[in-house]
């Protein structure tokens, strides 16, 4: 599975790109800095997967969750936030799913497995 990481924050895609290592399903992971950037990377390649950050500068997650869903329906987009007053909001947007970013790591893999059809399934002490 190709993953595509949006956060305007280096550290929250580090952690999101260690995380994703812990997990069997993922072949290959790429990074954006803001939506505007993902919209590129899809374009170029689409991945299976996005996760997106809901706030960003020059284009935001929900936006960039709109066009990626309005152009590439087949591309899974998990959003998340560290407001859940965006849930909805990125539900109506098109993701996929919502998550918070106070939820623990396995949530965020029983949700990403969810809306991919694969298992939770980790690798090299992944805990899970």
């Amino acid at each position: 599975m190709d993953v595509l990481i949006v956060d305007d924050q280096l550290r929250a895609r580090r952690s999101l790109r260690a995380l994703l290592a812990t997990w069997s399903p993922v072949e290959g992971v790429r990074e954006a800095v803001n939506g505007r950037e993902a919209l590129e990377l899809v374009k170029a390649a689409p991945p299976d997967l996005v996760i997106m950050d809901a706030r960003m500068p020059e284009m935001d997650g929900l936006a960039a969750t709109r066009e990626i869903k309005a152009r590439w329906p087949q591309v899974r987009v998990v959003v998340l936030s560290i407001y859940g007053e965006y849930s909805e909001e990125a539900l109506a947007a098109g993701a996929d799913a919502f998550v918070t970013k106070g939820e623990p790591p396995r949530q965020l893999l029983v949700t990403l497995a969810s809306v991919t059809g694969s298992e939770v399934v980790c690798n090299q002490n992944g805990g899970m």
